[in-house]
């Protein structure tokens, strides 16, 4: 049996509820690369434009330049040979095409940190995160301050018009502290439990 001995990037994960600092550590994973003089591309899908669309932003207001896209097939028309480290935020968004774009770009030797929701509003895997959290080199989960009784929180809660939302309602919706907050597993209300 052959072995392919080039060298292979590595994947790390940073999840959690909202309002757990996601954006923020990726923020600062790809700062510290930028310090260090890699060639760094920083991605988020198009539908984030909370705070402004050609940036990841903080809860806390820090940005760090990112390039705006839809369709994750679009990030290998910047990736080039000398880029080192790929960051991607609210991966949970895009299709799951995301997949093998990432693991591409880690046969690629690239370093790839992305940051995403784990669990939807309803309290289900988001997305594409389960088989991203399960291929992952390392993943970090972030907690949040649970907005009703100050408990660890990792799971967010959506509002519609001041009340939790009911399980029916679209999975994605954009915003911030005016549709969602963080809650521990006791305080995270929704009118019927997840089913698997």
């Amino acid at each position: 049996m052959q072995h392919d001995n080039k060298s292979k990037g590595i994947l790390e994960v940073i999840c959690g509820s909202m309002f757990s600092g996601k954006s923020e550590e990726l923020i600062r994973r790809i700062k510290r690369a930028q310090l260090a003089k890699l060639n760094v591309l920083t991605f988020k899908h198009s539908l984030d434009d909370r705070t402004t669309i050609e940036h990841v932003a903080s809860h806390n207001g820090n940005l760090l330049k990112a390039i705006a896209i839809k369709e994750p097939q679009e990030i290998m028309n910047f990736v080039v040979q000398e880029t080192v480290v790929v960051g991607i935020d609210e991966v949970q968004f895009f299709s799951p095409s995301i997949i093998n774009i990432i693991c591409d770009l880690i046969n690629a030797d690239k370093r790839v940190i992305v940051a995403g929701l784990d669990l939807d509003f309803k309290g289900l895997p988001f997305g594409c995160m389960p088989i991203l959290l399960a291929i992952a080199d390392s993943v970090t989960k972030l907690k949040a301050i649970c907005i009703q009784c100050g408990k660890d929180a990792h799971f967010t809660q959506r509002l519609v018009n001041g009340k939790p939302a009911r399980y029916d309602d679209p999975v994605v919706l954009i915003g911030a502290q005016e549709s969602y907050q963080a809650c521990c597993r006791t305080c995270h209300s929704i009118d019927r439990s997840p089913v698997f």
